[in-house]
């Protein structure tokens, strides 16, 4: 038989993470879990075993640069070498910039991106002198099109675009075999809605189209086999993704109009609802892959998201329109100011 490959993957115990460590099971790898809930890990190293793989459960807080390195070391005593890694732990706050507390911004920035940080470091530091062995790291649309009620997460995974750039051109230089890659995922249907710290009191809610967080996972398993640079994950995406690349500002003027309250659902939440922002709430209790959103989670073919389509392209034109007396308000100022 094959020996199995081995890879860790951080963020394991729920959502995105959850789903990876399962579908790289299924596909021949040993998976090393990191993550904060204990009964999370538990639960998803009963799937990877389920799936066929041998599972090895670290709790790890990945701002700690120190315990990633070690829980690598570990993986690698008790799994094998590491072929491949993927740094998909994330966290957020949702609010408006000026109601959000400093500590909390930095919190969700350390986790989301210097945690990619750390991770990477701690991969490459076993996989460079091998000359071989993949990284991926779990990038976002929202870095490249920054959107209401997310600057700290929207930050970050700009952050990770240009970490993963510089740290692969690096690779490159010397003619490195390890192969660094993104993929950019759409809005998913996993836990973070109902845990993530919110200033609002109704619940959050991932912008459509949405998918599931197993179409994340076959994506990331792809990337991480094949080896491409980068994959934005649904068709939206990559039609927004584009257009701002050409049109810059289109993207600023669509989330304003369309991006705050498809963000927030008419369902109440409490002021002091739980968040995993500093804790893990899959501690005690396993909260599993799939959020509250399935019945939505039906990508670009979601009838309900094709329904809003003829909105949606209003929205689109308003944005266009606004951008460009935007562009035009700028011009005459410049002329002004030359004519004085």
């Amino acid at each position: 038989m094959r020996q199995r490959r081995k890879a860790v993957i951080t963020g394991a115990s729920a959502g995105v993470g959850r789903a990876t460590a399962v579908v790289f099971a299924q596909h021949g790898f040993d998976v090393a879990l990191l993550a904060r809930g204990d009964a999370g890990l538990k639960a998803a190293a009963s799937e990877v075993g389920y799936a066929g793989g041998a599972a090895l459960t670290l709790e790890v807080d990945v701002t700690d640069a120190a315990a990633v390195d070690r829980a690598a070391e570990r993986a690698e005593a008790e799994l094998g070498e590491i072929d491949v890694w993927v740094n998909n732990a994330m966290t957020t706050v949702f609010a408006p910039f000026w109601d959000l507390d400093p500590a909390d911004f930095r919190r969700a920035v350390d986790v989301t991106f210097l945690g990619q940080v750390w991770g990477t470091m701690a991969a490459l530091k076993r996989m460079r002198p091998r000359n071989q062995g993949s990284v991926v790291n779990v990038g976002s649309a929202l870095a490249f099109v920054g959107i209401p009620l997310q600057s700290a997460y929207c930050a970050s995974k700009f952050a990770c675009r240009g970490f993963f750039e510089s740290t692969r051109a690096e690779l490159l230089h010397e003619h490195s075999q390890v192969r660094l890659s993104m993929v950019h995922l759409p809005a998913v249907n996993t836990p973070q809605f109902g845990w993530c710290q919110t200033t609002f009191d109704r619940h959050p809610q991932p912008v459509p189209p949405v998918y599931q967080p197993e179409t994340a996972a076959h994506a990331i398993l792809q990337v991480a086999l094949d080896g491409r640079r980068e994959k934005v994950l649904g068709s939206w995406n990559k039609a927004l993704v584009f257009t701002d690349s050409l049109f810059r500002g289109v993207g600023d003027h669509y989330a304003a109009l369309a991006a705050w309250e498809s963000q927030l659902t008419d369902q109440p939440v409490s002021a002091d609802r739980p968040a995993n922002l500093r804790r893990p709430l899959d501690d005690l209790a396993d909260k599993g892959a799939h959020g509250i959103f399935d019945g939505q989670a039906g990508g670009f073919w979601d009838r309900a998201f094709l329904q809003g389509l003829p909105k949606t392209s209003r929205l689109f034109a308003a944005a266009v329109a606004n951008n460009t007396a935007e562009k035009v308000r700028t011009v005459r100022a410049r002329i002004a100011g030359r004519a004085r």
